[in-house]
């Protein structure tokens, strides 16, 4: 079984579910093969209109890196530069992105949340920037512009986890839903975006990247991850 699924819906909706439902969805490389094989393609589909980054199972959209994987040092640099890849495709990606913000959402799974547009929590929502515990030079690109200055800090700083209710209130949902139920939430608010002009989205958001910069940051912070893993104390590996 393939730990990446995906299905087109009509109205050029892209359905992205991440299946290792055994690891808590935590990536380990052939998976960021995938997605990013995936997102690449994508960006070059001009009937592409929305794409959803999903889960087949509603108790992680992801738990961050597999740590469990089994990698010597140059292994270990070529999986953070595969992450590097990751939260850099996201970005230039051309059409509004949805992330189903179900369960765990840690690490490499918090960036992806923070990555996408749009975000529809379930219930169950884990949601933690963990990676100060490990030194990991990751969050401030992207949860910043999202939260402010304040609240990132506090969210990067402690690592401290967050539920559906005070993500909510920070703004970082944008609907919630009982957990089984997110996807199709998901769903519904990619389907009032399909309904809208397919080439102003685009060029919203472009406007939206240009406007805050989001290549710059998000490029300075992926050089200090993929740095801290060649020459740091890196990720741990098996």
């Amino acid at each position: 079984m393939t730990s990446l699924l995906r299905e087109r819906r009509d109205g050029g909706v892209e359905i992205l579910r991440i299946n290792r439902p055994d690891k808590r969805n935590a990536l380990d490389t052939a998976t960021l093969g995938l997605l990013n094989g995936a997102l690449r393609g994508l960006a070059e589909d001009p009937e592409l209109r929305v794409v959803v980054v999903s889960t087949t199972s509603a108790t992680a959209l992801c738990a961050g890196a597999d740590v469990g994987e089994q990698l010597d040092h140059a292994g270990g640099v070529a999986r953070m530069e595969a992450f590097a890849e990751l939260y850099a495709l996201l970005e230039v990606l051309p059409v509004p992105t949805i992330a189903v913000c179900v369960g765990n959402c840690v690490g490499a799974g918090a960036e992806i949340v923070a990555g996408c547009d749009l975000r529809v929590g379930g219930e169950n929502l884990k949601l933690a920037w963990a990676g100060a515990r490990l030194g990991v030079p990751v969050g401030p690109a992207r949860l910043t512009q999202l939260v402010g200055l304040a609240r990132a800090k506090d969210l990067v700083y402690t690592g401290r986890s967050i539920g559906a209710d005070e993500a909510a209130s920070y703004g970082l949902l944008h609907r919630v839903a009982p957990a089984e139920q997110a996807e199709a939430a998901a769903l519904d608010l990619a389907a009032d975006l399909t309904r809208q002009s397919a080439d102003g989205l685009r060029v919203l958001k472009q406007m939206f990247r240009e406007l805050e910069d989001t290549a710059q940051r998000v490029g300075y912070e992926n050089e200090r991850l993929v740095d801290f893993q060649r020459t740091g104390t890196g990720l741990p590996q098996g």
